[in-house]
């Protein structure tokens, strides 16, 4: 059976979500990912559930593109996030249809951190989102075996999101990646990237929201990761440094759909 391939918009965060659609339906994927929380003060977020307007542009492009909405993103989660504070979002996630809701860990406090993320995907869970928690290496929830422990701590319906990235370049193991089981693990995002001895703080940071590859084009073990990853949905997150039309990055999706493709048939006849 063929994967579902969507597109994170951070690959695309200039372009609004009926745009992002739009491009994304002219690139051959199956669904996007919507950033509707602003995640740095550089880049934007689309609130829907602040804009009827660009909620209605949005719901047209989805139906008339025949896409959907793999994911809402992303929360970060502190010490003073609150369930109520959320709720807005989720209903938003539940009125496009969106499988999951992606949760980012900014709690030092792993203890605190999974009670809040069991008590989101409580909320979210009654709306008909399933959550994700996705490691970066930066953070209090570095890598795979950390963000296993604080999903299981969180409770059996909360899932976790590896990035091949935040993967890689955490040292994280594909033994552990094999042993978790597939439903926690609901979909992956996948790109590319220099594969170096180490990374300081900022270069991780740099690569992870402006500089990454399309899948064969960088260094990592690609191949490695995805044979110990569930035969999940793939979510392509691929912020490159460049401005262009919804045309152009139409143009850039199909490429990197025509790599990631290419990737899995090598998969399948190995």
């Amino acid at each position: 059976m063929t994967r579902d391939i969507s597109i994170a918009h951070l690959s695309a965060i200039d372009l609004s979500p009926p745009a992002l659609i739009e491009a994304a339906a002219e690139g051959g994927l199956d669904a996007v990912g919507l950033r509707l929380i602003k995640v740095t003060e550089d880049s934007p977020g689309y609130p829907l559930w602040q804009d009827p307007a660009m909620m209605r542009a949005t719901k047209d492009a989805l139906r008339n593109s025949g896409l959907r909405v793999n994911d809402i993103e992303f929360v970060k989660v502190t010490a003073e996030t609150t369930v109520e504070s959320l709720l807005p979002f989720f209903d938003c996630g539940a009125e496009l249809e969106a499988n999951t809701a992606i949760l980012a860990p900014y709690d030092e406090d792993l203890s605190r951190l999974s009670q809040t993320i069991g008590a989101l995907s409580e909320a979210a869970q009654a709306r008909g989102l399933g959550v994700v928690l996705e490691f970066f290496p930066w953070t209090s929830v570095p890598d795979l075996a950390t963000c296993w422990q604080v999903v299981q701590a969180a409770g059996d319906d909360v899932g976790l999101l590896v990035d091949s990235l935040h993967f890689d370049r955490s040292g994280s193991s594909l033994d552990l990646l094999a042993q978790i089981p597939q439903e926690r693990m609901p979909f992956l995002h996948l790109c590319d990237a220099p594969v170096l001895p180490a990374y300081a703080v900022e270069d991780l940071l740099h690569t992870a929201r402006a500089e990454r590859f399309a899948p064969g084009d960088g260094q990592i073990d690609l191949a490695a990761f995805l044979r110990a990853a569930p035969d999940a949905p793939i979510g392509l997150e691929i912020p490159r440094p460049m401005t262009m039309s919804a045309k152009g990055y139409a143009s850039a999706f199909a490429t990197y759909v025509q790599k990631t493709r290419a990737l899995l048939d090598t998969l399948s006849t190995t």
